[in-house]
C-alpha cells in the first residue's frame, strides 16, 4: 500500500526511511506522481479545513480575509491567532465558554513558551482547532442551528459539511470518525482530496471556493502561525491553497487545477514537506526560483545541535 518517499541520512549513513502515499495531477486531472494506493479511503485530519469552510460560507457563515483564514487554520496559537478567534465567537454573540473543542496548549514553539510562562493552562481556545470551531459555533447562528450540540455527526452543520466534502472530492465519505478536536472527521482518498483542492484552487473569482482560496493564500500566517511550513508554502506560491494535517497529510492546489495530496504512513511530520516539495517538482514548479522552496525541498538532521545529515524525498 505504501512506499518508501524519503530517506534519513545522518552523515553519509541511510539511518531511516519514511514509507508513504503521494498523488499529483495535472490541471486536467491526468497523474504526473502516484505513489501507492491513492484510491484507499483516509483520513485528511485538518487538511479537510479548507473543504469545511466552504461548507459554513454555503451554509451562512459571513467571515472573510484573515478570520476566513483562521476559520481554515491549525494555529500555532500566536496572540493574534487567539484574539482572531474572540473575534468570530464575537460577531456570533457568543464567547470562548461556547467552544466545545478539546482544551490543549498552543502548538507554535514560541507561543507555548509564552503562554507557559505566563501560566497559561490547556483550555479550548489554545487548542489549534479553535479557529475552526468558533466558525462552525458562528455558521450555526447565521442559520438558526443549534449551538451546544454542532459536534454531532447528525446536527444539520456537519451533515452540510460532509455533502460539501463528498461534492468537492468527487466520492462519498467512506467513513466518518471523531478528530482529535472532537469534530466529525471524514474519510475519503488521497485521490479525491486532491480533487478537492485543485477544485478549490482553480475556482473562478466571485465564488465561494475563490473566497477561501484567497483568504488563506492572503493571509497564511492565520492558516498556521510564525515560521510554519504551510505559511512559507502559500507565501511562495500565489494563488496557491495548501493545509496540513495530522498523521503526516498534506494537500495543495495550484491556481491551474493541479494539485497534490500525500500521507506519511508512520504519521511523522518531518517528512511531509520534503515530499510535498519533491511532487511540485514533478508538476513543474521551479522550486530552484525561490529560497523558501528550496530550503524546504531538504530537512535537517541534527547531532550536538548541528546539521549533520538531511531527510530528502526519494521520488
Amino acid at each position: 500500500m505504501h512506499s518508501v518517499v524519503a530517506e534519513v541520512r545522518r552523515g553519509d549513513f541511510l539511518e531511516s526511511v519514511h514509507h508513504g502515499t503521494v498523488i499529483a495531477t495535472g490541471p486536467d486531472g491526468s497523474e504526473k506522481v502516484r505513489i501507492g494506493d491513492v484510491d484507499a479511503p483516509m483520513y485528511p485530519r485538518s487538511s479537510n479545513k479548507p473543504l469545511q469552510a466552504l461548507g459554513m460560507l454555503r451554509a451562512g457563515l459571513d467571515l472573510d480575509g484573515p478570520l476566513l483564514a483562521l476559520a481554515c487554520a491549525s494555529h500555532s496559537g500566536e496572540d493574534f491567532h487567539l484574539e482572531g478567534v474572540r473575534q468570530i465567537l464575537a460577531s456570533a454573540g457568543l464567547s470562548t465558554d461556547d467552544l466545545r473543542c478539546t482544551a490543549a496548549l498552543p502548538i507554535g514553539d514560541d507561543a507555548l513558551r509564552a503562554y507557559l510562562r505566563d501560566g497559561g493552562e490547556p483550555s479550548p481556545l489554545t487548542m489549534n482547532c479553535s479557529g475552526k470551531h468558533a466558525a462552525m459555533l458562528a455558521a450555526c447562528v447565521a442559520a438558526g442551528w443549534d449551538t451546544a450540540t454542532y459536534l454531532d455527526p447528525l446536527h444539520p452543520l456537519q451533515v452540510r459539511l460532509r455533502e460539501t466534502v463528498e461534492e468537492l472530492a468527487g466520492e462519498k465519505v467512506a467513513a466518518t470518525g471523531v478528530d482529535g478536536c472532537g469534530a466529525p472527521l471524514f474519510a475519503i482518498s488521497l485521490r479525491g482530496l486532491a480533487r478537492s483542492f485543485g477544485r478549490l484552487a482553480s475556482a473562478p473569482e466571485g465564488t465561494l471556493e475563490h473566497r477561501v482560496v484567497r483568504a488563506m493564500n492572503t493571509h497564511p500566517e492565520y492558516v498556521g502561525g510564525t515560521g510554519r511550513d504551510v505559511t512559507l508554502l502559500m507565501r511562495a506560491l500565489p494563488g496557491a491553497v495548501a493545509k496540513d494535517g495530522a498523521e503526516g497529510v498534506y494537500a495543495l492546489g495550484l491556481p491551474d487545477g493541479s494539485a497534490v495530496s500525500l500521507k506519511i504512513a508512520d504519521g511523522s511530520q518531518r517528512s511531509r514537506p520534503v515530499v510535498m516539495i519533491a511532487a511540485l517538482r514533478r508538476l513543474g514548479v521551479d522550486v530552484d526560483a525561490d529560497a523558501t522552496l528550496t530550503e524546504l525541498a531538504t530537512a535537517p538532521v541534527l547531532g550536538h545541535g548541528k546539521r549533520v545529515g538531511t531527510i530528502s524525498a526519494t521520488f
